[in-house]
């Protein structure tokens, strides 16, 4: 019985990038002799095993072979006689096809390493396309190493389109779709993970309304990257650059859906896209189960970010009716977030990469001083019922009426 390191902690410590998972493959025994040593079985499809002490997992070597569609269709064989170089073949990528011995040896037995100092993602074998989850897999992977300049191969972009031909990422569920779009969102460089996933047709399918914007024009005086799809990657990117909080970025990526639906005559204006947008995020959350928070900060951002853009022309109304949208006035709203959103998408533009974005500053002030007008004040002056709320909307505009007049002097 050996146990080798395997996957992700050797390719990361070859890369010197931090890990924080640890995962190992026994060759040479059975689930008796593990149970006997004091392992505890938590797989239930292949040999699963947790260690006693550090309840890292150890699986049993095993190899699998396609017996139907989608990313669960495979029949798993693991015994004694399994090889370490078998059950490295069935993975996904060379550079997690690598496993490390007890004296430091690096088995390598399909060329990890010199993929490795290639900056190069490739697939192990043909084998690549029996599991469609792979295509998601490898995007996330070139978003997370995309600074250190890795790349996919050609080989490897072929094979994910021809999962995707064949119709095989229609048999992922929601959940797992929404898991490796999450992770791609919350790393390094997240619009990686969108331009993989277009450049092997994957985005057609799991997110038509984004893929649509491509080739959609802007006015160039506004938008000197006219496109509208790298538009949305360039708001990613600066998102990315601005928070790392998944919501965030998700929110900057899709707060524009509605520009697919311009009527051509507008072109290249798009008035009336940000009602547009509203039905269509209705409509990813549901196919992909998009979290909650993402969801409403998603909806929030759309509706309100051209309001913020134009703060100083808004009127009263408008920028109270924003501010209590976002939740300024109870607890757990969205205003921060908000902010940073308005702010990617307004430096998300070619050439406005580094422009100052005032507005942010502007409604943090601006909410803060309509949080100051208390109800408590409004009782202690015989204010009572609704009167109080009437109250409060008379002072809060008039607080915005004078802070926007502020601005417009200057």
């Amino acid at each position: 019985m050996k146990t080798y390191l395997v996957g992700g902690a050797v390719r990361d410590q070859l890369l010197d990038f931090p890990f924080h998972e640890r995962d190992w493959v026994v060759v040479g025994a059975t689930p008796e002799e593990m149970l006997a040593a004091g392992y505890q079985q938590v797989g239930k499809d292949f040999p699963v095993f947790l260690h006693p002490l550090t309840k890292e997992e150890y699986a049993l070597a095993r190899t699998e072979r396609k017996q139907g569609r989608g990313y669960t269709g495979f029949a798993v064989h693991a015994d004694p006689n399994v090889t370490l170089e078998e059950d490295l073949l069935r993975r996904d990528l060379t550079i997690n096809a690598m496993a490390l011995a007890d004296d430091g040896a690096i088995i390598d037995p399909y060329g990890g390493q010199c993929d490795l100092a290639a900056r190069r993602l490739r697939h192990v074998s043909p084998a690549f396309v029996e599991d469609p989850l792979r295509v998601l897999r490898v995007a996330r992977f070139a978003a997370r190493y995309a600074h250190l300049g890795f790349f996919v191969a050609p080989e490897t972009i072929a094979l994910m389109a021809e999962i995707v031909a064949a119709g095989e990422l229609q048999t992922l569920s929601p959940e797992r779709i929404w898991r490796e779009t999450e992770r791609g969102l919350s790393a390094a460089s997240p619009e990686v993970y969108f331009d993989v996933l277009r450049e092997c047709g994957a985005q057609a399918v799991l997110l038509p309304e984004l893929d649509a914007l491509f080739g959609v024009p802007q006015s160039p005086a506004s938008h000197p990257e006219i496109d509208c799809g790298l538009h949305s990657m360039m708001v990613l990117q600066q998102a990315a650059e601005l928070s790392h909080d998944s919501a965030v970025r998700y929110a900057a990526l899709v707060h524009d859906l509605g520009k697919a639906q311009t009527p051509a005559a507008d072109l290249p204006r798009h008035p009336g896209h940000e009602v547009r947008t509203l039905p269509l995020l209705e409509a990813v959350q549901q196919r992909l189960k998009v979290p909650n928070r993402h969801a409403q900060l998603a909806h929030l951002v759309a509706k309100w970010h051209t309001s913020l853009h134009g703060m100083a022309k808004q009127t009263p109304d408008n920028i109270l009716a924003m501010l209590t949208e976002l939740g300024v006035f109870r607890q757990g709203g969205l205003l921060a977030e908000f902010v940073l959103c308005c702010e990617a998408d307004s430096r998300g533009r070619l050439g406005f990469e580094h422009q100052d974005y005032p507005q942010a500053a502007h409604i943090i002030d601006l909410s803060e001083l309509c949080c100051n007008i208390s109800a408590a004040a409004l009782l202690a002056n015989g204010v009572e019922g609704k009167a109080i709320g009437e109250a409060l909307r008379h002072q809060r505009l008039a607080k915005i009426e004078s802070f926007l007049n502020g601005l417009a002097t200057g």
